[in-house]
């Protein structure tokens, strides 16, 4: 494996690092897991995870994420592979692309993430005093923004059509960036830290 003093990543093509991320499916995740040769570190935000989680995973949130904190049997060298996961896959790679940064060679992610898990049938703990997921709290909030522009659009003053505009302008950003800083500022607020 490469060391962390080792700055030739930079240099690596982008194909070469697309190479090093490899993808794991749900089946052969499931048998890893009941093997314990595994560590499965989820990459969602804090109430993501207390709602919703594979069992046995650990919480790295891409929105602190620190490769350090990534449990590699004490060292990168360690004997358990580690797979990231998050709802779809987006996230994992993300991270993935974080820790190539910090010079692990290889990292694997669950193809489709937690919504491909639970599809193939595979056991969730669930937290029903969890927090509501972050999509719904920024469909929520968004679709609020744009409900009050229009109508104060339509009755107050054509201006605050300017406010639906602007939350419209920000979630087809959010599509084409896949970010979203809704999402991400929703994420700090305290309610959905403590879990």
């Amino acid at each position: 494996m490469t060391s962390l003093n080792n700055i030739h990543l930079n240099t690596l093509s982008r194909q070469n690092v697309h190479d090093r991320l490899k993808t794991i499916d749900p089946a052969s995740l499931k048998v890893l897991l009941d093997q314990q040769a595994v560590t499965l570190v989820d990459v969602r935000e804090p109430s993501e995870h207390a709602g919703e989680k594979i069992p046995s995973s650990i919480l790295v949130p891409l929105s602190k994420f620190d490769p350090n904190r990534i449990p590699f049997g004490g060292n990168k060298d360690g004997n358990k592979t580690v797979v990231l996961y998050c709802r779809t896959g987006n996230r994992s790679a993300q991270a993935a692309q974080k820790l190539f940064a910090a010079g692990i060679d290889e990292v694997t992610h669950l193809e489709g993430g937690l919504s491909a898990w639970v599809q193939a049938g595979f056991p969730t703990e669930v937290n029903r005093r969890a927090p509501i997921s972050l999509m719904r709290q920024v469909q929520i909030v968004a679709g609020s923004l744009v409900v009050t522009g229009t109508l104060l659009g339509a009755f107050v003053s054509p201006w605050f059509l300017l406010l639906s505009g602007f939350v419209g302008a920000g979630l087809v950003f959010a599509g084409i960036t896949n970010t979203c800083a809704l999402g991400m500022l929703l994420a700090k607020l305290p309610y959905n830290q403590r879990v």
